[in-house]
């Protein structure tokens, strides 16, 4: 009997045992432990910006033709050759426009004897005609054609000047000092200036100088003016930023998809050659720049304490001390819901841990960090947000990544609100 009743017992017991474990381990609610963030104000730059994508250019490019046509005789430069003005580019075979200067010549000979002819034979009918052995109808007869052999003269020497001219632009110089981004031509090639000149080559003329050509949604054009600071990259140095500013807004606009753009012109240093000519930038143009400002997260106006933080610090607030708790009492203590302009709040916790309000008066707002105008200290330590400590980290429970988490009071503006973070 003895026997049994010490097994019974024995039973009992580790029932007893068995039931608080699974209570201490499964069904007893563990203690929540949150670790709030925050940040002091600091005194830095604050912009808005606005983006918009461009094409870099050299600041100045020259197409050189040729005036005359021809046949390409021979090229002295290439892509990306170096030259300076006056340096000759190439020629044009020159024995045509020889022929048409050598028969010109020829004709200006002709007509010099044709005048020094009728020169001498005005000469002899005016004298004849003083003493009337001619009729006046003879003189100006020899009169007339004295002055067109003298207005024939002129004739030719104008057009043999035009074929010395035309020989002399078989030559193609360079009009200034730069770089060939581009030869259309090659020798043997013929080239035809009927109707419009050919161009033979591009040349820009300081390539350590470049200028972006934005395109700005007209949505922002508004904002942007001259001077303005601009940044942008290329696909070709991803990590590296080139600034510029803004020199030129150009009022024509352009259309495409039903979307109005307006081209506007950032120069930028070039000084290393990185850039070419061509590239794809992603611009950043600053509309507006403060320096030397007291700054603070946008999040910290969006946070507010909810019952995990009112379990575990004391929070100094009338609505907290009064009781109120519902939705509509709590939108009152946001930071971005006061009637009044230009004022926010946030919430500080001091060194007792006690948590409160401080109503703020804001500047600028640049979507991810506000200008604090006044309301707040240097040293001051604002709330962001706050989360929950997980086993690793603290000691407690470690929480499933696949179980919904409990969400806190806050706005989780950008991943910044007051809701908890696992």
């Amino acid at each position: 009997m003895k026997t049994k009743t010490k097994k019974w017992l024995y039973w009992v017991v580790g029932g007893i045992i068995a039931i608080g474990a699974v209570w201490f381990f499964f069904i007893r609610e563990k203690e929540i432990k949150i670790q709030l963030e925050t940040v002091k104000p600091e005194m830095g730059e604050i912009s808005n910006s606005i983006t918009a994508t461009g094409t870099i250019q050299p600041v100045d490019t020259v197409a050189v033709g040729t005036q005359v046509s021809g046949i390409i005789k021979n090229i002295y430069v290439d892509f990306n050759s170096t030259v300076k003005k006056g340096q000759l580019l190439a020629t044009l075979d020159p024995d045509l426009l020889q022929f048409q200067s050598e028969q010109y010549k020829a004709n200006l000979q002709n007509a010099k004897s044709n005048l020094a002819y009728n020169e001498i034979n005005i000469n002899r009918q005016s004298q004849l005609y003083k003493v009337g052995a001619i009729s006046k109808a003879d003189f100006d007869i020899a009169n007339n054609q004295y002055n067109m052999a003298k207005a024939q003269v002129g004739t030719v020497t104008a057009q043999l000047s035009t074929a010395n001219k035309n020989l002399s632009l078989t030559n193609i110089y360079s009009p200034i000092d730069g770089t060939v981004l581009n030869r259309n031509v090659s020798e043997g090639q013929t080239v035809a200036s009927s109707f419009s000149t050919p161009t033979l080559f591009s040349i820009a003329k300081d390539l350590t100088k470049m200028r972006v050509r934005a395109s700005v949604d007209e949505a922002d054009i508004g904002n942007v003016k001259v001077g303005q600071k601009a940044t942008f990259t290329v696909d070709a140095f991803p990590d590296e930023t080139f600034n510029g500013e803004v020199a030129e807004v150009r009022l024509h606009p352009t259309v495409s998809s039903n979307v109005v753009n307006y081209t506007t012109i950032i120069d930028a240093d070039n000084s290393g050659l990185k850039l070419k000519p061509g590239m794809t930038a992603n611009i950043t143009i600053y509309t507006q720049v403060l320096d030397h400002v007291m700054k603070i997260p946008a999040a910290a106006t969006t946070f507010r304490p909810d019952s995990l933080i009112i379990q575990k610090y004391k929070v100094n607030s009338p609505f907290i001390n009064g009781k109120k708790h519902e939705k509509g009492q709590w939108k009152k203590q946001g930071g971005k819901t006061s009637d009044k302009k230009n004022e926010a709040g946030v919430w500080v916790i001091a060194k007792d841990s006690t948590i409160s309000r401080k109503k703020i008066k804001t500047g600028m707002d640049s979507d991810t960090e506000i200008q604090v105008v006044s309301g707040l200290d240097k040293n001051d330590n604002i709330i962001t947000g706050y989360k929950l400590l997980s086993k690793k980290s603290s000691g407690g429970q470690a929480k499933s990544p696949f179980m919904p988490q409990r969400r806190g009071g806050g706005n989780n503006k950008g991943g910044n609100g007051g809701g908890p973070r696992q």
